[in-house]
């Protein structure tokens, strides 16, 4: 099925980066997972999903999967990516909080 989700919406995309998360609590020992889908760029965008657009998710054992989508109009594909790698730990410091 996932890969009828990938040929279908492309990898980035909300419903891969949900099952990213939940794959990743699923399949280790792990309670809490974070999983980053994204086009950092400086090719590969399309007018449906430009160069900046990523979607993040987080996943929590016993509880639902959250996911955010951000649109960065950065300069760089290193700004893109450090940007993605704040708002992923934003979101984990958010699920350990409650």
């Amino acid at each position: 099925m996932s890969g009828d989700l990938i040929a279908d919406l492309g990898a980035v995309s909300e419903p891969i980066v949900r099952m990213m998360a939940e794959g990743a609590v699923e399949h280790s020992h792990a309670h809490l997972s974070v999983a980053v889908t994204g086009v950092a760029g400086p090719d590969g965008g399309t007018p449906m999903k430009p160069v900046g657009t990523v979607h993040f998710a987080t996943a929590r054992t016993n509880d639902s999967v959250r996911h955010r989508m951000e649109m960065f109009d950065l300069d760089s594909r290193w700004e893109i990516q450090m940007a993605a790698v704040q708002t992923a730990l934003e979101m984990l410091q958010e699920r350990l909080r409650g």
